[in-house]
């Protein structure tokens, strides 16, 4: 049996762990594991016509080589947000230009050539750990009859059909850790602090660290808000404060009522445009209606920095072993999940029916702007 295994989509700590522990569960039960460097771009790039030329998009795992991994953040395999499944011509690698025809939109479909790579290094199962742009190419691979096994990781935690992905535990710290030390700086000069989060269509982790930290108030991407409000909201705060200072965390994705989310001109490899800028737009505001000085920061890749939290290393070494049990048990097509705190699975295409979104109404004050958890008996860990 060969494995093939690849990271996709954002960094998150919990990479390193869930690659070891699949490399030592595959050789204790005799397997090959192959890495595929940078995401999908790994199998995209490899040419079989040329493989000794081609070994520089593979990396083999061996017990010896995983080691010490599982130590650091990010991910060994490195990682791309490539979608061999929309590809425009330029973007292909030379050996594959002009052999593939455009859709309507100009985009191309490189699956016939990704399957022939796995066909020709002799991949049994191919392994993906990734959010929602990796795991949905997964489940194409999937519907096209290949073996596939999927492994969600975000540090935004809306992966759909899993209550908890890799990376958001350690997210979260960090974010916490950032914002209480801002406090002081904040309340140095007596201002209002704006700390941008990642979080594109969930707020779940601005949510929960704004919870945990006990901002002033908390904008989330599933909630418009009112900047006048806000304002008002924000000042009351800050002299309510005897240290006359206050704290506003706001996700990326949050959007004014009326208005757009908050978008950069460049996109990402998967085409979308880029965000990040609110926080800045909002404390220009904030200061503007009520004449207090703000102080902006975004967060940015300082959330998913450095090495993962206990939490982070449990459920990714969790998932790890799950998927290859699962494997030798003779099962593929499968996406490793957590549900009402256990460990499960849920069938490969389960990321694509649905969206996972902060349950507003359980948790959040729209009026007030801030995480609302008044009862948790019951709840999982996370709250949900």
């Amino acid at each position: 049996m060969r494995i093939g295994i690849l990271t996709g989509g954002g960094d998150v700590p919990g990479l390193n762990p869930c690659i070891k522990a699949v490399t030592r569960r595959a050789c204790e039960h005799g397997w090959e594991v192959v890495g595929f460097r940078r995401g999908w771009a790994g199998p995209l790039d490899f040419n079989p016509d040329e493989p000794e030329a081609s070994e520089q998009y593979l990396m083999r795992l061996t017990p010896a080589a995983v080691r010490t991994i599982d130590r650091k953040g990010g991910t060994v395999l490195h990682t791309s947000r490539t979608n061999p499944k929309r590809m425009r011509e330029e973007e292909l690698p030379d050996f594959l230009k002009g052999k593939f025809a455009p859709d309507a939109e100009g985009r191309i479909d490189a699956t016939p050539h990704v399957k022939r790579v796995l066909d020709h290094l002799g991949i049994d199962v191919m392994m993906t750990i990734g959010g929602d742009g990796t795991l949905s190419y997964s489940a194409h691979l999937h519907r096209e009859g290949m073996k596939i096994v999927s492994i969600p990781k975000t540090m935004d935690n809306d992966v759909f059909g899993t209550d908890y992905c890799i990376g958001f535990s350690t997210a979260v710290s960090r974010s916490v850790e950032y914002i209480n030390a801002l406090r002081t700086s904040t309340g140095s000069h007596e201002r209002i602090a704006v700390v941008e989060l990642f979080g594109r269509h969930s707020g779940e982790t601005a949510l929960i660290a704004s919870y945990l930290a006990d901002a002033d108030r908390a904008l989330i991407a599933e909630v418009p808000f009112d900047v006048e409000k806000l304002a008002r909201l924000i000042a009351e705060d800050r002299l309510e404060n005897p240290a006359r200072y206050a704290m506003i965390v706001v996700s990326e994705g949050a959007k004014m009522e009326g208005g757009k989310v908050f978008t950069q001109e460049q996109t990402d490899e998967a085409g979308r445009k880029r965000l990040g800028g609110i926080g800045e737009m909002l404390g220009e505001e904030v200061t503007r209606l009520t004449g207090v000085n703000t102080i902006t920061q975004s967060l940015a890749y300082l959330m998913r920095a450095g090495a993962p939290d206990a939490l982070d290393q449990m459920v990714a070494k969790g998932f790890g072993t799950l998927a290859v049990q699962e494997i030798a048990e003779g099962r593929t097509g499968f996406m490793t999940a957590v549900r009402n705190g256990n460990y499960t699975t849920v069938p490969a295409d389960t990321c694509v029916t649905g969206r996972k979104r902060v349950d507003v109404d359980a948790f959040y004050d729209v009026d007030a702007y801030r995480p609302r958890v008044a009862k948790v008996m019951g709840m999982p860990m996370f709250l949900y």
